[in-house]
């Protein structure tokens, strides 16, 4: 289970589209099988709530109202982004998650963010999706309601990637290093494929990469170019978000091979230790 933090936007509704997998929809009721766990604050906003469930529209504009209140707010690292967006996913051998261990991964990882503080109500919106098979993702507005920002912790990776492995330890599913083979071929291969895959994992950097910067650029002269009057500037603007979204799945193609790469199934299982191995059901 490794942690990805992804670039923050502008908007919730790009995220939360690549967390269900399909664009939004005004009809399409989110259960709280897909919603497994959200802020502790949102139970004042359901309470006298006649629908049984939100649609991911409206998913999406409840952790957008800060942003709509305060449209000019500037973080401390003087940009407009506010959405945090960070996923994580299992591991091909891991056993499929019930629910409430889904909900369980999602509140010890917003812990590990610094997206939700124990105790407090007040915090920052947040939704955790668990849409697509083997895969979860939190998406967080750090802009609050009075226009203040959430301070997070700035070994906040350090801290997730610290949590997922004592998840993976208590919920008894595969950590992400194993005790690799000792033959000299087998691990001539794996140098090799580890080369090879940093090579990948640089370019699909999510802060630092050279796809990321061109990514950002594209994003940002979008939301410049979309807050011009016209049509011509609306037509432009939806271009270029569709030009950064397909930046951003050749990032997780590539970061997906590169996983591939350093964990190749077939060089971790010798053909001796495949045949006598057993495994219980």
């Amino acid at each position: 289970m490794i942690p990805r933090l992804h670039e923050r936007t502008h908007t919730p509704h790009h995220p939360l589209e690549e967390a269900l997998g399909r664009p939004l929809s005004p009809n399409e009721g989110l259960t709280e099988h897909t919603i497994v766990a959200h802020w502790p604050g949102l139970d004042y906003f359901t309470l006298d709530d006649e629908q049984e469930t939100w649609t991911s529209v409206q998913w999406a504009e409840h952790l957008e109202e800060a942003l709509l209140e305060h449209p000019f707010a500037v973080g401390p690292d003087d940009g407009p982004r506010a959405i945090l967006h960070l996923d994580v996913r299992l591991h091909p051998d891991d056993r499929d998650l019930s629910g409430p261990e889904w909900t369980e991964v999602a509140h010890r990882l917003a812990r590990a963010a610094g997206i939700e503080i124990p105790g407090t109500e007040h915090g920052c919106r947040w939704i955790a999706v668990q849409a697509q098979p083997r895969r979860l993702d939190l998406i967080a507005n750090l802009l609050h309601l009075d226009g203040t920002w959430h301070a997070l912790p700035a070994d906040r990776l350090q801290c997730l990637t610290h949590e997922a492995r004592r998840i993976e330890q208590d919920l008894n599913l595969i950590p992400v290093r194993s005790d690799l083979p000792t033959r000299p071929a087998v691990r001539a291969a794996l140098t090799a494929s580890a080369q090879l895959a940093a090579i990948l994992t640089q370019l699909a950097d999510e802060q630092d990469g050279p796809l990321a910067a061109v990514r950002e650029l594209v994003e940002s002269t979008s939301y410049r170019i979309a807050r011009q009057p016209g049509a011509a500037s609306t037509d432009a603007a939806h271009r270029l978000e569709l030009i950064a979204r397909r930046l951003h799945a050749i990032q997780q193609d590539l970061d997906t091979t590169a996983t591939g790469l350093v964990q190749p199934r077939a060089v971790l299982a010798p053909a001796a230790l495949r045949h006598n191995a057993h495994r219980s059901p």
